[in-house]
C-alpha cells in the first residue's frame, strides 16, 4: 500500500524475486514511478479500505506493507491487513519514533524511518563514540557501531564485552567482510566492532571502550 519510492521499490524488487505483487495507491499516477515491465496488479483506492484490498486479492497474500507517506493511514491499513484478513507477514513504515513504539505494541511490527535516518545520517557526521545501525520497532534495544581505543586492539571478543557491562558482540567488519565473531576472537587494526546493547547504556559502552584496556597481571 502506497506507490511512492519506498512502494515502487519494494514491489519492484519483490517481484524480480519472483513474486505476484499487487500495488494499491489512491492516486493513480503514481503508478507511474513503476517499470514498464511491471505485470503485478495495481489497484487505484485507500489503502485501508476492504474492498480495495479485496480488488488487490488481500485474501490470497502472503505478505503486506503499508509504505504510504501517513502515519495514520500506514497503521489502520496495517491493522485490517493483519485482524480482518489474517495476513501473517505485515510491516508499517511510521514517521513518528513515538507512535512506532505504542503500534509495535500491537503487534505490528514498525520502521521507524525518521530515527533510523537521522541515526544513520549521525554515524557519518560523527564517526567516533557510538552510533545506532538497527533498533528494535521500541527503541529501546540497539545494534550499534562502537568506536574503541587502539588499545583494544590484539584483545578478545569476549574481553570487550566484560568490559563494556551488558553488551553483546554481534560482528566484526573486516576488509569489508562481516564475520561473527567467538569469545576468543582477537580485534585486529582496522577492525569495525558491532555491538547489541539497551540504548540506555550506550554513554557507559562508550565510555569503557574509549580508553584502553586494563593491563592483564
Amino acid at each position: 500500500m502506497g506507490c511512492g519510492r519506498v512502494g515502487s521499490t519494494i514491489a519492484t524488487g519483490l517481484e524480480a524475486a519472483g513474486h505476484s505483487v499487487a500495488v494499491v495507491d489512491q492516486d493513480a499516477t503514481a503508478f507511474r514511478r513503476l517499470p514498464r515491465e511491471f505485470s503485478g496488479r495495481q489497484v487505484v483506492g485507500v489503502g485501508f479500505d476492504r474492498d480495495t484490498l479485496i480488488e488487490a486479492d488481500i485474501e490470497q497474500a502472503a505478505a503486506f506493507a503499508a509504505v504510504s507517506s501517513g502515519d495514520n493511514s500506514n497503521i489502520i491499513s496495517a491493522r485490517v491487513a493483519r485482524e480482518t484478513f489474517g495476513v501473517d507477514n505485515v510491516v508499517a513504515r511510521i514517521y513518528d519514533p513515538r507512535r512506532a513504539e505504542v503500534y509495535s505494541r500491537l503487534g505490528i511490527p514498525t520502521v521507524a524511518t525518521v530515527r533510523w535516518t537521522a541515526d544513520e545520517m549521525t554515524r557519518r557526521l560523527i564517526p567516533d563514540g557510538v552510533h545506532s545501525v538497527w533498533s528494535d520497532p521500541t527503541g529501546h534495544v540497539v545494534l550499534a557501531e562502537v568506536a574503541y581505543d587502539v588499545g583494544w586492539v590484539g584483545r578478545s571478543v569476549g574481553e570487550v564485552e566484560a568490559a563494556a557491562t551488558g553488551v553483546r558482540v554481534g560482528f566484526l567488519t573486516r576488509y569489508g567482510e562481516a564475520i561473527l565473531p567467538v569469545a576468543e576472537t582477537a580485534l585486529q587494526d582496522g577492525d569495525q566492532l558491532h555491538v547489541l546493547l539497551q540504548r540506555g547504556g550506550i554513554e557507559q559502552v562508550q565510555a569503557a571502550l574509549a580508553e584502553p584496556p586494563e593491563e592483564q597481571s
